[in-house]
């Protein structure tokens, strides 16, 4: 199942924060207790390069006004998973 995107942008915005806390908690833990797998810190490398790609993309898409919603997109997905994904572990 899918999950719906942010209504708003402050809300979005409020999401990536707090699963951006998780996540960096969650890893932090990991690495404190040496169980960071390498493909866990691979992981960390390859979707900020993925949301950077994309957050370009949408920005060379707008107008002179940029769709902020579509900009931190990418960061919020990737941010919100990783919690969840983390979190189950």
């Amino acid at each position: 199942m899918k999950k719906q995107p942010p209504a708003s942008l402050p809300v979005m915005m409020m999401e990536l924060a707090f699963a951006s806390w998780e996540t960096i908690g969650w890893r932090s833990l990991m690495m404190v207790q040496g169980t960071c797998s390498p493909t866990e810190y691979a992981r960390m490398l390859e979707e900020k390069m993925a949301a950077s790609e994309r957050s370009c993309a949408a920005l060379m898409r707008s107008g002179p006004v940029p769709d902020w919603m579509a900009l931190m997109a990418p960061w919020h997905t990737r941010a919100t998973s990783n919690a969840r994904r983390l979190r189950g572990k």
